[in-house]
This record gives C-alpha cells, structure tokens and sequence, in this order.
C-alpha cells in the first residue's frame, strides 16, 4: 500500500474543507469498502479524512411519520431502531441481510450507498474496466458474469449495485442529503445512482468534496407492510443474486398502490416502475403477479452466464408480492 497522509476531523465543514483543498483525497467513514479498495490498490488516495467523529450519526422523527438517517448512523443501528423496524420493515430486513455482524457494526448508511461494485474484474486491477480506467474496455461482458447484471446494463458496463438497503430506499422514495463547498442541496433516490452508459466511471451526482450527511425517508404508511426478499448462494454473508423489496396497500380488495425495488439483477437499486404500473387496480392474485413481473424483465439483456436472472428475478418479485399480500389489511 503506497504512504497516504491521515486527517481526523470533528466537524462537517472542516471535513469539506478538508477533502476539498486536494483533488487527492477521500473521505473515510466506516472503512468496510474503502480499507479493501486502498489494500488491492484500487483506490489511491494521497489523503483520507476520517469522518467518523461527525456528529451526523442520529436516527431522527420526521414530521408525519418519516425518519432522517444520519449518514454515520450504523447499519445495526438503523435496524434494530423500533421506528424503522415498526414502520418499515423491509428497511431493517435488508440490513440484517447485508453482509456480516461485524461489518453491519463498522459500515454507515452513507458509506454503504457509496460502496464500489463486487465485479471481480474492477477488483482484479489488471483486466479491462470502464469503470476503473475509463475506455479500457469489459472483460465482464464475454468474461465470468454470473453474478452481473442484466437491467440497466451498456456496451460499456454490466456490473451490479451491491447494496441490499438500497433495494428498499429506493421503493420509499428516500433523499439523500448532500453538502458541499458550494452549500447543501437534496437528490431523490432514483436520482442518486447512476446507470452506466458511455460513462461507468460515474456511478453518483457527488462531486469530489461534497459528503452524505443523512437520508430521508419519506411518510409511507402501507410500508408497515412490506417484506425484503433476498436469494443468494448461501445464507450468510453473501451478495444478493435476486432481492426484491416490496410495500402495498389495498383498497376496496385490489391493489391501491403498490412499491416494488429490486436488487441483484440491474446496475443500479431498480425501480420496478412497469410492475407497479401494471399492479395498481388490479386484483392481488398469482396471475397478475405473473404478468406484472415478466412485464418489468422483458428488457433483460442475458449474456453467456447470466440469463437465469431474468427468471429467477420474476420468480423473486412474484413470491415477495404473494408475502406481502398474505399480509392483509388496507394500510
């Protein structure tokens, strides 16, 4: 690992100030990705400002019915906090599915949006990566691309968004709070995360200096129903092949609303917005379940690995939408 000089900050604007003075340096927060970056030599950074005194880590009442998430709020925190847990569960499910103990002990909430992809080919440092020297070239496109991504993908990039949390933030509409040399401004959710395009390199509207400070999530209050699903390889410590996150409310025995996020199978947290479309008005039963899932996989783009996502993502919607179904009420 090549010397990088160390900075411990207390305050927000000093963190600002800091990292934005030299084009050279990053933040550090809970370190469970940025650590593993600087150890591959990924990410070289000549500094690091230590955030992890910021007094940004509280889990706040929103008025309505909403919560603020300090962006160094822990993710055993936020999911064991009786407000998250009681009215959105999906939200505290996906954390306590997202990587180990130990690690949902370190990593923040702001720090695990930021999370760099889990391609082995941008990790490896030698093969050819869009995302790491732009222009270079995909080795995952005709390479190992089980686990990538088939919604969302470009010429130029297939690797998939690892966050689990993210899958249900982005089904409430959450905003991301972001304050920066030039003041503080607000992005939506679907916003936030960019799909690759011409241009992997860019994988979020943050320009350098500029730091998550807390992440809204807005009133919801059918998601007190509402279910976090994740298939992967194995139980424990493991990204997500498929994952879907959903909330619903009925109204008068069909479907009033209804908010699906996908995880494992697209770019970036998916919205399944063509499902929702086709599920609101709509009886709540395994046919249109059906017909709403293959509606949102039908731009599958399947590569020589991968094309048992598009079905497997189908079979994963339509078992989180029963569960929540089975769930009842109107609310």
């Amino acid at each position: 690992m090549q010397p990088i000089a160390y900075t411990r900050v207390s305050d927000v604007t000093s963190a600002i100030t800091e990292a934005a003075s030299d084009p050279g340096s990053e933040f550090l927060a809970g370190g469970t990705t940025e650590v593993d970056m600087l150890r591959i030599g990924v990410a070289r950074p000549r500094r690091v400002v230590d955030i992890n005194d910021l007094p940004i880590s509280r889990i706040e009442e929103l008025p309505g019915g909403g919560i603020r998430l300090g962006a160094l709020a822990r993710m055993s925190d936020v999911a064991q906090a009786p407000s998250v847990r009681q009215r959105f569960p999906m939200v505290a499910q996906a954390l306590e599915l997202g990587a180990s103990a130990q690690l949902r002990n370190m990593a923040s909430m702001g720090g695990n949006l930021m999370q760099r992809v889990r391609c082995s080919y941008f990790r490896e440092g030698t093969a050819p990566c869009n995302k790491r020297v732009p222009g270079s070239g995909c080795a995952a496109i005709d390479g190992v691309n089980r686990g990538h991504a088939v919604l969302g993908t470009s010429e130029h990039c297939i690797a998939t968004h690892p966050s689990d949390v993210a899958v249900p933030l982005v089904a409430l509409d959450a905003v991301v709070h972001i304050q920066g040399p030039q003041g503080t401004r607000t992005v939506g959710f679907d916003d936030f995360f960019l799909l690759p395009g011409d241009t992997p390199d860019r994988e979020h509207p943050i320009g350098h200096g500029e730091l998550i400070t807390a992440i809204d999530i807005p009133p919801m209050p059918m998601a007190r129903r509402s279910h976090y699903l994740k298939v992967r390889d194995r139980e424990s410590y493991e990204f997500a092949l498929t994952a879907a996150a959903v909330a619903m409310r009925m109204e008068n025995g069909v479907i009033g609303e209804v908010r699906i996020g996908l995880g494992g199978v697209a770019t970036k947290p998916w919205r399944a917005r063509r499902a929702e479309e086709v599920l609101t008005g709509q009886r709540p039963d395994r046919e249109t379940f059906e017909r709403a899932a293959r509606e949102e996989m039908a731009p599958a783009v399947r590569r020589s690995m991968n094309g048992f996502k598009a079905e497997l993502g189908r079979r994963t919607m339509v078992r989180a939408l029963e569960t929540v179904a089975a769930m009842g009420g109107t609310a």
